[in-house]
């Protein structure tokens, strides 16, 4: 049933709207369609959040939307979109999409997953076909109001994330919105009404069916936007750590010390600190810190098999990274530099003159001493090691290595002076 809140009764102004948004929709209503902000802008101006993104829904078609806009692209097969572009700002233009149209041949559904869906509705079909109830509201332009078809509103007085319709069904449909719950739950600060959150644990292992790109794209948005350490927590309360990282799970399951979880919850409250000061921030360190419980494991067992440090490391590295590729597409310029992070873990104990000088250059050795610093936060021995490549940050270099001079070990032996060969010798002595 439709509510209206009119504008004296929700915080929303155009002021807060993009302006390149606005002009979307003054464009729509002017050409005689229908046009309203919706989704997640409309929900995050609810809850004093300002949008990064801001998304229209019409009764326009993704063919008329492209005539009234040169600037506009059609991007999509499974869902097909409209992308206008102001500059580098995008902003997306979804039609209605019908609620039911199991036999349109233009709509494809497998084993109760959506592979395709371009049947175009009415907006009360449109609200139904959405997620979430507190994504399914509408900004009308005309009078200022919210419209709300499905409850969401509602759903936003009580800081609540709800499924609409049957939240089995909507998960088989795209198992994908269990960590599109997650996200959003941690980002909001709200709670899981119980009938959204109850199938998770029957269904967690479905999002091993979604395509791992689309996955990566996933991990991005958890732990990159600010709520990592948030989101992380609901996996892992949820169980759904597996689903996205089978191998951590395992380690997590038998991570009787708390080491493991303690550093990955370092690593993200600092990554979420990061993107607050709007300072960068890379999936590469995120990954190695994910992946490391099982590369630091494969190495110890591989060296208790009596490989040498330089095969246990690649090989371990190369295992790692490729299981969780198949789960996860990380693309090749995340996953190299995931691999000199670790390697360089077991060089940074040289105190080698020439061999430090080379560590300080490389240019992945930021990025490994941020690691090796978050590995002492859980294991006190390295604090040592750690103060001697603080130090040589902060002063000079040769200073600080005379101060910490390379054990006797790591010393290389005097070359052995060769005999001189007395003449005649190369013949026998004679």
């Amino acid at each position: 049933m439709l509510r209206i809140i009119p504008r004296e009764d929700h915080p929303i102004s155009r002021k807060q709207i993009s302006p390149n948004a606005l002009r979307v929709l003054y464009r729509l209503r002017d050409a005689g369609f229908q046009g309203f902000l919706v989704g997640g802008a409309v929900r995050d101006l609810l809850v004093g959040i300002q949008p990064k993104d801001f998304d229209v829904a019409t009764d326009a078609t993704p063919d008329q939307v492209r005539q009234l806009f040169r600037n506009c692209r059609l991007i999509g097969r499974r869902f097909r979109l409209a992308h206008v572009v102001y500059g580098p700002e995008i902003i997306e233009v979804a039609t209605f999409r019908a609620a039911d149209a199991e036999d349109h041949e233009d709509r494809s559904v497998e084993g109760g997953r959506i592979l395709r869906d371009n049947v175009w509705g009415s907006i009360e079909d449109d609200a139904v076909r959405r997620d979430f109830g507190a994504n399914a509201l509408y900004y009308n332009i005309e009078d200022f109001s919210v419209r709300d078809y499905v409850g969401g509103f509602e759903d936003i007085e009580k800081r609540q994330l709800r499924l609409i319709g049957d939240a089995e069904t909507r998960y088989r449909e795209d198992p994908v919105r269990m960590l599109r719950a997650v996200r959003l739950n941690s980002k909001l600060g709200f709670h899981l009404h119980p009938d959204t959150e109850a199938p998770i644990a029957k269904l967690g292992h479905l999002i091993e069916t979604a395509s791992n790109a689309r996955l990566f794209d996933e991990t991005l948005k958890m732990f990159m936007a600010g709520h990592g350490a948030a989101c992380f927590a609901e996996l892992h309360r949820l169980g759904l750590v597996s689903s996205l990282f089978p191998d951590l799970g395992k380690a997590l399951d038998v991570d009787v010390s708390g080491r493991c979880r303690r550093m990955i919850d370092a690593a993200l409250v600092n990554t979420d600190r990061r993107v607050a000061e709007e300072l960068p921030v890379t999936p590469a360190y995120l990954y190695a810190v994910l992946l490391w419980p099982v590369y630091a494991d494969g190495v110890n067992a591989m060296l208790s098999a009596g490989h040498p440090m330089a095969v246990a490391e690649q090989r371990s590295a190369d295992r790692a990274i490729l299981r969780q590729c198949k789960r996860v597409a990380i693309p090749r310029r995340f996953t190299q530099a995931v691999e000199e992070i670790w390697m360089m873990q077991s060089r940074l104990n040289t105190r080698l003159r020439k061999k430090v000088l080379r560590i300080l250059s490389h240019p992945r050795f930021r990025a490994a001493f941020d690691f090796l610093e978050l590995r002492a936060t859980v294991v006190p021995e390295l604090t040592e090691e750690l103060t001697f490549w603080r130090e040589i940050q902060q002063g000079e270099p040769e200073a600080v290595l005379a101060r910490h001079p390379a054990a006797p070990s790591e010393r290389p032996s005097k070359p052995r002076r060769r005999r001189r060969r007395r003449s005649g010798a190369a013949d026998g002595g004679e």
